[in-house]
């Protein structure tokens, strides 16, 4: 005899909260996690507040510590809401499995997509039209250090907040909504690259900027493709390092 609709609830209330078998999740559950518009406030007032505490830091003052401000005000603008929620942050992905992961993810999309830019960069140089987004050239002694910065400093910074707060936040507000998992994970995408280009424009203020959306787009995908930040964090520091390469060579 098949069992009443209230004894079902009873086991379930008994043996926990019932679900069925579902991928393993970008980020593991909160244990305790914000209505869903209070989630939207919080992070939509993250963002504008960081964006302009970023803009003020390039703009006046402070160009001796610039390098170290801007990432750390980057990386505390992701960590302390999270932690003060108590909600789970999804993984940077230090162990071998997801090592191993990211490369086998990032290396052939470098492989594809770089040459492609140099192309577009080399065309642009020999029709005399500027460079977008020149980046600032490191001088002859001060390569290592560049490398290091476009890794350390700016690619994991920015990852940590765009990636790992700003996407994070938009997944966990797009489950309230009856959408297909796709549909959720390319829009939290679309949402990660348009608010990594509106910063970028705002805090360079130039409008080309605005092409950062396209790598941003890519990152976001790594994000959801690796299920941790150490994909999208390789990517951006080799993105960075040979756009910066590209750019001083056809100069």
């Amino acid at each position: 005899m098949s069992q009443s609709l209230d004894q079902l609830r009873h086991q379930c209330d008994d043996a926990g909260p019932c679900s069925l078998a579902e991928p393993a999740p970008l980020f593991r559950p909160a244990s305790l996690v914000p209505a869903s518009g209070w989630l939207a406030v919080e992070t939509t007032a993250v963002t504008i507040g960081i964006i302009v505490a970023v803009r003020v830091l390039h703009g006046h003052g402070a160009a001796a510590f610039q390098w170290l401000l801007i990432p750390c005000a980057l990386v505390a603008a992701a960590l302390t809401p999270t932690w003060i929620a108590r909600r789970d942050f999804p993984l940077v992905g230090l162990c071998a499995d997801h090592v191993s992961l990211a490369l086998r993810t990032v290396l052939p999309l470098c492989l594809g997509i770089l040459p492609v830019v140099y192309l577009s960069l080399w065309l642009l140089a020999s029709s005399g039209l500027p460079i977008p987004l020149r980046p600032v050239p490191a001088g002859p002694q001060d390569w290592p250090a560049w490398l290091l910065y476009q890794f350390l400093y700016v690619a994991a910074a920015e990852e940590v907040f765009f990636r790992g707060y700003v996407q994070a936040n938009a997944m966990r507000l797009l489950r309230e909504y009856r959408l297909s998992e796709p549909a959720q994970r390319w829009i939290a995408i679309g949402v990660s690259a348009g608010c990594f280009a509106l910063a970028h424009v705002a805090v360079q203020g130039q409008i080309v900027s605005a092409l950062t959306f396209l790598p941003g787009l890519l990152m976001a995908w790594l994000f959801t493709r690796t299920h941790s930040l150490l994909a999208p964090i390789l990517f951006h520091g080799l993105a960075n390092v040979s756009y910066g390469i590209m750019a001083a060579t056809l100069a």
